[in-house]
């Protein structure tokens, strides 16, 4: 039975139908290890009570074998009719036409938000001396910015026009033969995405919420982004929010989620630096890949870091981590990013004790020290294992 969406909340089937995107690489052998723990942990948390029936749709490579489309009309319309589906890596295509499929799959289903929590799991060595203080949830926007992939080559007849434009009509001066690109930052993507965290903070009992911005720079797109996203928060959630500024004028807090804001580059030392400090942080397109990427680098790597793009009423999971086309159907690679984003899915429909149940299952094979190859290369004294044999000592260690 599919998922539907009503009234605003996921009506979600005990007996479910999941689309799965098996993607390139190596998410034919991450999918391969991923399924079986997914389905294991809801036995063991359901008692045979609830089940999902995965259900193979196509992008990437396969699709181009299958239909010669890397990204089939029905594909879109599948991930749509089901609701919420899971997807490995995808490659982008050369020479087609298409900048990103990720990016793609996000536009026409209007996944504006990008939700990655990244935490530690005891047992993995990092580079930072305290990397249990790290456990932050990044909501990314991911229709607008620089990822709308408006801009013109440098030798091109749109750069020269828009060069002459600008010259002519506000008096800017552009080298010739610049690349021109454009970063639209709308107050509508602005204010949703605000609100999407500030829903997940009030859901999950966080109490703090940090703007990451270069509004200082960027005063009508990035410094716009700070002000509608304290706008949002000051008009349409008073009663449950105060922000810094506000503290430090004598407000008390009062158990309200606290909203600051932080200069982007600031933020890059603010996560190094004092982690502890920082819960959810919500930021623009760009900005939100650097520093997720840069804070699960504290935690072990993008391996061990999950993700989701969710819009309304549609999401998809993925890895999020590249193909890694060299070591494609070796058996090889780890498949913990994969497996933590299908538990991250599983709490978006309420089956939270799914994820309970794989995390806490995940974190002792990591302190057995019984590691695929990336992690082994970082703890001492473990044991390598192949990628569906470390799936297979998650299961062997539920709990």
């Amino acid at each position: 039975m599919k998922i539907r969406y009503e009234n605003g909340k996921l009506i979600v089937p005990d007996d479910v139908d999941i689309p799965y995107i098996e993607g390139d690489g190596i998410g034919k052998d991450i999918f391969r290890a991923s399924i079986p723990v997914w389905d294991e942990a809801i036995k063991k948390a359901y008692g045979g009570k609830r089940k999902v029936n995965w259900i193979e749709t196509y992008a990437g490579e396969k699709a181009y074998q299958k239909f010669k489309e890397y990204l089939p009309k029905e594909t879109l319309e599948t991930l749509k009719e089901h609701i919420v589906s899971i997807k490995g890596p995808l490659t982008t295509p050369v020479g087609t036409g298409i900048r990103s499929l990720n990016v793609t799959i996000r536009q026409e289903l209007d996944l504006f938000a990008i939700v990655r929590p990244i935490k530690y799991f005891k047992g993995i060595q990092t580079p930072v001396k305290y990397p249990e203080k790290v456990n932050m949830v990044i909501f990314r926007e991911a229709t607008e910015d620089l990822y709308t992939g408006i801009e013109w080559k440098h030798d091109s007849e749109e750069a020269r026009k828009v060069r002459e434009f600008l010259k002519k009509e506000f008096g800017i001066e552009i080298k010739d033969n610049t690349g021109i690109g454009i970063k639209p930052i709308s107050e509508f993507g602005s204010k949703r995405i605000m609100r999407a965290a500030i829903e997940y903070a009030i859901k999950t009992g966080i109490d703090t919420i940090t703007i990451m911005h270069k509004g200082n720079i960027m005063k009508y797109t990035e410094g716009a982004f700070r002000e509608w996203c304290y706008e949002v928060a000051i008009k349409e959630y008073r009663e449950k929010v105060v922000t810094e500024e506000e503290i430090k004028n004598g407000t008390p807090r009062e158990n309200k989620i606290l909203i600051n804001d932080v200069i982007a580059d600031n933020m890059f030392q603010q996560v190094l630096t004092k982690p502890e400090n920082y819960k959810i942080i919500v930021t623009t397109n760009v900005n939100g890949d650097y520093i997720s990427d840069a804070i699960a680098a504290q935690v072990g790597g993008l391996g061990m870091a999950p993700g989701g793009n969710i819009g309304i009423p549609y999401a998809v999971f993925e890895a999020t981590h590249g193909s890694a086309p060299k070591y494609a159907g070796q058996d090889k690679v780890n498949p913990s990013s994969l497996i933590l984003s299908g538990c991250l899915m599983f709490e978006y429909i309420g089956w939270k004790e799914v994820s309970e149940i794989i995390q806490k299952s995940i974190e002792k094979v990591i302190q057995n020290k019984t590691v695929t190859y990336d992690l082994a290369r970082e703890i001492e004294n473990s044991k390598e294992v192949k990628c569906s044999e470390f799936a297979e000592l998650i299961v062997k260690n539920f709990s």
